[in-house]
Parts: structure tokens; C-alpha cells; sequence
């Protein structure tokens, strides 16, 4: 046991020193080649960040386990959106343009529905059984192309909040690679080993998959929006999650699917609900406080929820 706690310290500071060296990279990347930080967020970092969760679901999908692909995506998300943005609006408000009040926000509350509608078929509709087949797979993932082609599409470079000093093209691409690779593997130390943990605590797969591995996946994107925050990077922090989300629910879902049909018996309404509400809950935040702006109010509601929906998990254990 000893061993394992080292193990998700190492895999925690790994993650740490990786997101400083990914924000650093990609954002003077941004700059060099003309997209706007929100882009390199939603694309390269979210991408990038979300390579835990791929991973993990991927696995669980292999092995015919539901519960840790479904329940480690929506468990992600969840953490995504109420725990890391309550957290790091804390730390600095983040603005929301007109294109993430129109496009991106709105984009990702229609994929959160699209992905409950097509898992509980048979219980909206009466057709087949509750899960993703293999052809809710591959719409996942034709919508996934689309989105990807249209975002770079409408990229519109933005002025930055702040100028840093300029780092050499090939240094930048090193800070990516090498910070990504921090972050995954790191990740996955922290992951297994709270795996571990919790097994020999005797919880399930899906309390597991929802909590510690949804957790613990979701580093990457902690580190990094903490450390884009610091930096002053809303739009990259902003850019991440909801990349992060989207990479989610149609890549990583729609391949788990692919992998093996994925079945939603194990995952509660409640689950989905606090999925819907936490899509929904960017969209208020354009209005409730400052207007157009994720502020340390939202923040706050938002780190509430994430508590409330946690202490449910705990209570119905």
C-alpha cells in the first residue's frame, strides 16, 4: 500500500510539471501559426489531455466493461465542467465570446443529449436495448470529424491578455510532446494506483470509474487549466474542457462503442441528469453574475455541485 500512495504522488507531480510545459507550448503555438488560444485548447491540449480517458475506456471496453468506459466518460465530464472550471474560475474569471455562446457551448449540450438519447433508446423509444451499438459508434465519431473540421474552420485569432516572451518553434513542439507525455503517464501512475487502492477497499467498478478513474483521468485537465489560469489563459483553460468534453462523449465513446457495443445498465438517471445540468450549467453561466463571463460565483455554485453529486456517490455506495 505504501508503495502505491508513492507511486500517486510521483504520477500527481508528473502531471503538474507536464500541464506548465503544455500551456507554455501550445499557447506559443497559438500565437506563431495564427490560431486563437480557445482553438489550441478545444484541439491539441484537449485532445492531448484526454488521452487518460482514452486509454482507460478503450480497456474497459475491450474487456466488456461497461461500467469504466461509460462511467469514466461521464464521471470526466462531470469533473470537467463543475470541479475543474468551479476551480479555476476561483482562481481567474474566464471570459465567453460570442463564438462559445453560439457555437461552442450550445455544441456541447446538444452532444451531452444526443449521447442520452441514443443510450436510453429503449427506454425513450422502445427500440432495442439501453446502450451505444456499434452504429451509434460511428455517428459519434463522423460528428466528432465534423466538429474538429469546423472549429479550425471559424478559428478567429484573439488578442492576448498577456504577452509572454517568445519561445522557438521547435522548443514549443518539445514543450507539447514533452508535457503531454508527462501528463499521460503521470496520469496513468496516479490512476493505477488509486485503482488499486480502492479495489482493496472493496468499491465497485462504477463508483471506481465515476470517482477515482473519472478523477484521476481528469488530471491532465486540472494541471492544465490551473496552470492556464495562473498564466492568465481563459480561453485556453475554457478551450480545454469543453474540447475535453467533446473528445469525450465522440471519440472516446463512439470508439469504446466500436470496440464493443456498451451497454447503460449500470449507469443511473441521476448520472445522466447531473451530466445534462452540467452542459447547462455553462450555458447560465453567459448570464447569472457577470454577464458573458464563468466568474468566482459560478465557480462556487459550480464547486457545490460537484460536492452534492459526490456526497450522492458516497451515500449509495
Amino acid at each position: 500500500m505504501l508503495v502505491q500512495i508513492l507511486l500517486l504522488l510521483v504520477g500527481l507531480a508528473l502531471v503538474v510539471f507536464g500541464a506548465d510545459y503544455l500551456v507554455e507550448g501550445a499557447s506559443s503555438i497559438a500565437r506563431k501559426f495564427g490560431l486563437s488560444e480557445f482553438v489550441i485548447g478545444l484541439t491539441i491540449v484537449g485532445m492531448g489531455t484526454s488521452a487518460p480517458e482514452m486509454v482507460v475506456s478503450f480497456i474497459g471496453a475491450a474487456q466488456g466493461n461497461a461500467d469504466i468506459s461509460i462511467g469514466n466518460v461521464i464521471g470526466s465530464n462531470i469533473f470537467n465542467t463543475l470541479l475543474i472550471l468551479g476551480l479555476t474560475a476561483m482562481i481567474l474569471p474566464m471570459s465567453i465570446t460570442a463564438d462559445n455562446r453560439k457555437k461552442d457551448i450550445p455544441v456541447n449540450i446538444l452532444i451531452t443529449v444526443l449521447l442520452i438519447v441514443l443510450g436510453l433508446e429503449a427506454t425513450l423509444f422502445g427500440i432495442g436495448t439501453d446502450g451505444l451499438s456499434r452504429l451509434d459508434g460511428a455517428i459519434l465519431i463522423a460528428l466528432f470529424i465534423g466538429y474538429m473540421i469546423l472549429s479550425f474552420h471559424q478559428n478567429k485569432p484573439a488578442q492576448e491578455e498577456e504577452q509572454s516572451k517568445p519561445v522557438k518553434p521547435w522548443l514549443a513542439v518539445l514543450m507539447i510532446i514533452g508535457g503531454l507525455a508527462a501528463l499521460v503517464f503521470g496520469g496513468n501512475l496516479f490512476v493505477d494506483s488509486a485503482t488499486y487502492i480502492a479495489r482493496s477497499l472493496g468499491v465497485s467498478d462504477k463508483f471506481i470509474a465515476i470517482t477515482i478513474l473519472a478523477g484521476g483521468t481528469s488530471l491532465p485537465e486540472l494541471a492544465t487549466c490551473i496552470a492556464a489560469a495562473v498564466k492568465k489563459k481563459g480561453q485556453l483553460a475554457l478551450g480545454n474542457i469543453i474540447g475535453s468534453n467533446v473528445f469525450n462523449i465522440l471519440l472516446i465513446l463512439g470508439g469504446s462503442a466500436l470496440i464493443h457495443p456498451l451497454s447503460f445498465a449500470g449507469i443511473s438517471y441521476v448520472d445522466l441528469g447531473v451530466l445534462l445540468a452540467c452542459s447547462l450549467a455553462l450555458l447560465t453561466s453567459c448570464w447569472v453574475g457577470k454577464k458573458n463571463q464563468i466568474d468566482r460565483l459560478d465557480g462556487s455554485l459550480f464547486l457545490l455541485l460537484w460536492a452534492a453529486y459526490m456526497a450522492y456517490l458516497i451515500v449509495n455506495l
